[in-house]
């Protein structure tokens, strides 16, 4: 059957993408970020191919079918579309060398380096999804602030209000490239501060009620899938990682005799710099920490992912994963999610054990600086590091055991 509208919008993102089929080779892609891509799969030369017609809901039901008519009309005549569209891609960018679209991806090439990969990936997808269908083809020298704030307004009107802000930075930086490199005059986003409403502060969703946490915990130690899932769950409240940074951990990353985790520099959350050139972060591990690991390990193997994949042990397990436990376990987003211990901790760890906030700020990797302002090296204090990770795990036991406050 077509797909209709209705469907579409209706289409919420699950643990991997899947596809919600149209017909004549279409169809929507739901990746678990949340986008909906529409997509022509079609076969040329004997090879089957797939482009993308555009984002749902910014490009229609009814234009992604007329946009699959046009390629399809293409393939019948033995030309392939991908081919094509590369093409009229390249011409554009000779015969426009000052439109915005080619000054964002020159600005995008030279000065991606300077942030992580995935990053750079997302600052140029924005670009990519709300701002080149819009303003691509417009020189940078006309381009004016009313036609910015239309992208914008766009952008706010789907409820995604701090995207909107980041967008007007990324579209600020272009143009101060195009400034530096004599294709345009001024920065125009200047004359948009002000124009959307500023964004709410959001923060992971956090237990820092004992009694709250202690139902939480016994929650997690309660559940019922598979074995890799369930050790992360409870590694997670104890090490005091983000939840990319313990997913891709790997065996040969742990000291179980020594009880340590060093997580790789290039893993951490840091600029490229601090990821290329910065220190390895130190996890000391709890009695508790370092039983699940054996216990796993016994199971997995000491090669490879610590938590891997179900389907596949050269992949982990997928970023929805533990998010998707804390769901099966009636745990609401609004209470708590994965990335929430880290504040958990944060709290708890110098309300409740009075530990110097210092201490529990190097644990997490944050910068800790004295009254000088001179940053504290990463790998100081690991004895009063190794005694927190020991305190907190014993304090997180003697809550779910005995709801203790």
């Amino acid at each position: 059957m077509p797909l209709t509208v209705v469907a579409a919008k209706a289409a919420v993102p699950k643990e991997k993408p899947y596809k919600l089929s149209d017909e004549k080779g279409m169809y929507l892609e739901v990746a678990p970020s949340g986008g909906k891509w529409w997509r022509l799969k079609y076969r040329i030369g004997g090879k089957e191919k797939r482009i993308s017609l555009g984002v749902f809901p910014d490009v229609s039901l009814q234009t992604a079918r007329a946009r699959r008519d046009e390629a399809r009309k293409l393939i019948e005549k033995g030309i392939d579309p991908s081919a094509v569209r590369k093409a009229q891609a390249a011409t554009r960018g000779e015969r426009d060398a000052n439109s915005f679209e080619v000054v964002a991806r020159e600005w995008h090439s030279k000065f991606s380096g300077l942030n992580s990969e995935s990053h750079s990936a997302r600052n140029l997808r924005r670009l990519e999804v709300h701002v080149f269908p819009y303003l691509g083809d417009q020189a940078t020298a006309t381009l004016e602030p009313p036609a910015v704030l239309a992208v914008l307004r766009r952008i706010e009107a789907k409820g995604t209000i701090e995207t909107a802000h980041r967008v007007r930075v990324l579209i600020g930086q272009v143009m101060r490239y195009a400034i530096a490199t004599g294709r345009a005059q001024r920065d125009i986003t200047a004359d948009l501060r002000g124009a959307i409403p500023p964004a709410a502060a959001k923060h992971h969703a956090a237990v820092t009620d004992p009694k709250e946490l202690s139902g939480v915990l016994r929650a997690i130690h309660g559940y019922t899938g598979t074995e890799v899932v369930a050790t992360a769950l409870k590694l997670a409240p104890l090490l005091f990682q983000r939840p990319g940074e313990l997913r891709l951990a790997e065996w040969p990353e742990f000291d179980l005799d020594e009880g340590m985790w060093t997580v790789p520099a290039s893993r951490m959350k840091r600029k490229k710099d601090g990821k290329i050139h910065g220190p390895d972060h130190l996890v000391p591990l709890s009695k508790q920490a370092v039983a699940l690991l054996q216990r796993l390990r016994a199971i997995t193997g000491d090669e490879g992912y610590v938590f891997p994949g179900l389907r596949s042990t050269k992949r982990p397990i997928s970023d929805m994963t533990l998010s998707s436990a804390f769901r099966r376990m009636g745990i609401d987003p609004d209470t708590a999610v994965p990335h929430g211990w880290r504040a958990t901790a944060r709290t708890l760890a110098v309300e409740k054990l009075k530990v110097p906030a210092e201490i529990v700020e190097m644990q997490l990797s944050h910068n800790v600086r004295d009254s000088l302002g001179r940053a504290y090296n990463r790998t100081q204090w690991l004895d009063e590091r190794k005694s927190l990770m020991q305190q907190w795990a014993d304090y997180l036991d003697s809550l779910r055991t005995h709801s203790s406050t």
